[in-house]
């Protein structure tokens, strides 16, 4: 930037000197016509005080006007001489300048190069540096795509096997339930034999101890002490000896009775097809004669049992109301107290609820039936009046059970079908 700086300054000092000395040129040769053009030829004439005088004087005059002017010239050029010397002198100095300022440019250029050289060698082994390790870095990526690609595979897998192993789980965990409920089950029902078992020793201690009062009542004192003594040995003999060789045998033909059971089982197949086969033709004519009467009768009856059918499904859905009902509140009952919790469950709260219902129905049959209709006296039986007193009153409370039991399952097998 200064060597072109200076370059414009020598360029429009050059422009200057030239105009300078081409003016000077111009007014010298100016002059020169002038003082030509105005100086007559009067050479041979002498002088005279007339106008000849008048134009001498003025073309005196003129020439010291123009002599002055060109001294003025002079001087003028001098001082410009001054200057462009001056002025070529700091041209000079400048060009020194600049040379030396091209030299050291040239050295530092030199030196750039070397230096260039020296940074574009370091880069270019930067480079391969940096090229080693994008390749390292390719590789190493290269390297963990497939490990990625591997590990999503593995937990595709792992997936896959854990889906499978919670279907698995979830099945077993089904079968663990269902194992429960049985377990259960089966509990309840061991604690009902359980209890069923205490009752009927309870009732055969109670029986015998009975029968010992009624025996020790005719029988003498020695043959009573006799009887009790050789029922005793029988009992112990019969746990001792009967019992255990009894066991085996029983669990023999228990096993006998399942594999004739597995034997007969095809061959009652059999017998029930050739028993269809046999009894279907007769079926078929009584079919066919009785469906006459069977259509008159039906046509008859529809009328009315259109009504006991709308009645009976009425009565059927407010009757399974009332009986979930029941036995949503005895389920709720049994599973706020400890002891009844364990048994709480669907069936015996299905069971209850039943009874709950029917038992007002049997509580009316009865009374109906105490009313209305009267019992034949018979004859008293001394003998056996207390024992048959207890099995009349159990098998009534077992009759009155199962009809409550199957009174129920009729209104909640119904009561779903006409729901749905």
């Amino acid at each position: 930037m200064a060597a072109l700086k200076l370059f414009v300054l020598i360029g429009f000092l050059f422009l200057v000197l030239t105009g300078i000395i081409v003016d000077a040129d111009a007014s010298i040769s100016d002059v020169g016509v002038d003082a030509d053009a105005s100086i007559p030829v009067v050479q041979g004439e002498p002088r005279s005080d007339g106008p000849d005088s008048i134009v001498s004087e003025k073309l005196n005059s003129k020439i010291s006007s123009l002599e002055f002017h060109i001294e003025e010239k002079i001087r003028e050029i001098k001082d410009k001489d001054a200057v462009i010397a001056a002025k070529e002198k700091i041209i000079q100095e400048k060009s020194e300048s600049i040379v030396s300022l091209k030299s050291e440019v040239a050295s530092l250029q030199e030196k750039g190069k070397l230096d260039t050289a020296k940074q574009v060698d370091k880069a270019h082994a930067r480079a391969r540096e940096l090229e080693k390790q994008v390749e390292k870095l390719k590789s190493n990526l290269d390297v963990q795509i497939k490990e990625k690609e591997q590990l999503k595979a593995r937990e595709s897998e792992a997936d896959r096997k854990a889906s499978q192993l919670n279907s698995k789980v979830e099945s077993l965990q089904k079968i663990i339930d269902n194992q429960k409920a049985k377990l259960r089950k089966t509990e309840r029902a061991l604690q009902i034999a359980e209890e069923e078992i205490m009752k009927a020793k309870l009732e055969a201690t109670s029986k015998s101890k009975e029968l010992m009062e009624f025996y020790g009542a005719w029988l003498p004192p020695w043959l009573a002490v006799h009887f009790m003594r050789h029922q005793t040995l029988l009992e112990k003999h019969w746990k001792v000896h009967v019992k255990p060789a009894l066991e085996p045998l029983m669990q023999k033909a228990i096993e006998k009775k399942a594999q004739a059971q597995e034997w007969a089982a095809p061959h009652l197949e059999t017998m029930k097809t050739e028993l269809r086969k046999v009894s279907k033709p007769y079926i078929d004519q009584v079919a066919t004669a009785t469906r006459p009467h069977v259509d008159t009768l039906r046509s008859a009856l529809k009328p009315y049992t259109q009504e006991a059918v709308d009645a009976y499904g009425k009565f059927l859905k407010s009757a399974t109301i009332y009986h979930r009902h029941v036995q949503d509140r005895v389920e709720e009952k049994l599973k706020s107290h400890e002891l009844t919790e364990p048994w709480a469950t669907k069936e015996l709260a299905r069971f209850a609820a039943s009874v709950l219902l029917a038992l007002p129905v049997i509580f009316l049959l009865r009374t109906c039936a105490s009313i209305f209709c009267k019992k034949e006296q018979k004859p008293i039986r001394y003998g056996s009046l207390h024992q048959k007193g207890n099995h009349a009153h159990f098998d009534k409370l077992v009759r009155s059970l199962s009809y409550g039991l199957e009174v129920s399952r009729g209104l909640h097998v119904r009561g779903y079908c006409c729901t749905s």
